[in-house]
């Protein structure tokens, strides 16, 4: 099987869906490059995984850097290498970068998680970044404030792939200040003919968190119909984005199930599995058909909006921005990027005072 006739080649080739890569670490990004992936993404795990992938060399780039900046943290020693982490990957995508005239072929950056208490510091940050290299992305999470970042940023020219978000609420509100940022640049006669935001849906967090409500709460439906959860929110958000013209794509992210790739194909989104995903879907033998509009099964829809949490995340008015930060899968996975960022500090600390 040649790699045009690989599933992930045919999906990528009968339509407009594209196939982004869910890591920064080089050899993965340059396999999925090969299987036809046109971006990447990365945030603190990602850039802490790929850092240990091959730690001799970025420890060894750590010291350089310590001797070079005498009086940096480590926090600020550690983001100086997550740069050039995701400026090495950034460099593979530029072919694709120049191909889709910046629509795609972009390396995601995220913000940094402590800084999540600021719009402007989110702001400044994703503006700091976008001009490290002219094919960057950032990631600003889709909390209340991080709302307000995303439309700052973009009205600044920032390309912007929203994360840590899992609902329709999230997606639509982000979309939206998108817009409204598009627009604002537009009204003063700036260029967006190159700018290519995402709005991500971390699915399969999405299900990580209803699977831990609906043992909390007892229930005692099909548990096999909350695999469906993530793809639901998924399609309703696509829909939801036609409908109103909103000029961002969905990005669906955070892998658990392969429905979350072949019930999502054919539509101009884009999907960005991490590579153990992708590996698994290359090696399926599965012929991908277009399926993002077909609805979920409606059997499957009524027993997952029983609960409760579950209304939160598909229903479009299902929460208020002042009450993204509180939803358990935001909260959940603020932390987990809060600890990866300690983490790093960590590694950066193992190496200035070696134990």
């Amino acid at each position: 099987m040649t790699e045009s006739n690989t599933p992930l080649g045919l999906m990528t080739q009968r339509g407009p869906t594209v196939l982004w890569n869910d890591s920064a670490t080089h050899s993965e990004l340059e396999a999925a490059i090969s299987w036809g992936a046109v971006g990447a993404t990365c945030n603190p795990v990602i850039a802490l995984a790929a850092i240990r992938s091959d730690l001799p060399r970025w420890s060894a780039r750590i010291a350089a850097l310590a001797k070079d900046m005498p009086e940096a943290t480590e926090s600020e020693i550690g983001w100086k290498v997550v740069e050039e982490v995701s400026l090495e990957a950034a460099k593979l995508l530029e072919p694709a970068f120049g191909k889709y005239n910046g629509y795609n072929g972009r390396l995601s950056m995220q913000t940094d998680p402590r800084l999540a208490r600021s719009a402007k510091k989110l702001a400044d940050q994703a503006e700091y970044f976008s001009k490290l290299a002219k094919n960057i992305i950032v990631k600003i999470p889709a909390t209340e404030i991080g709302i307000a970042a995303i439309e700052d940023a973009t009205y600044r020219g920032v390309n912007i792939n929203v994360t840590v978000s899992f609902t329709v609420a999230q997606a639509v509100a982000s979309g939206e200040a998108i817009e409204r940022g598009l627009k604002r640049r537009e009204a003063e006669g700036k260029d967006v003919s190159t700018m290519g935001p995402v709005v991500t849906l971390m699915v399969g967090r999405l299900d990580d968190w209803l699977k831990a409500a609906y043992a909390k709460d007892g229930l005692v439906f099909d548990p096999g119909y909350l695999e469906w959860a993530g793809v639901a929110a998924v399609k309703k958000s696509y829909e939801e984005f036609r409908a109103r013209g909103l000029r961002s794509r969905v990005l669906v992210a955070a892998y658990r199930n392969a429905l979350q790739w072949t019930e999502l194909v054919g539509g101009d989104l884009v999907l960005s599995p991490p590579f153990a995903w992708q590996k698994r879907f290359q090696a399926s033998g599965i012929d991908p058909e277009a399926r993002i509009d077909i609805p979920v099964d409606p059997r499957i829809l009524e027993a997952l909006c029983t609960m409760p949490e579950f209304r939160k995340a598909y229903d479009v008015d299902g929460m208020t921005p002042a009450e993204f930060a509180s939803f358990g899968a935001t909260r959940k996975t603020l932390r987990q990027f809060l600890g990866a960022d300690e983490e790093l500090d960590q590694i950066v600390r193992d190496i200035l005072i070696p134990a």
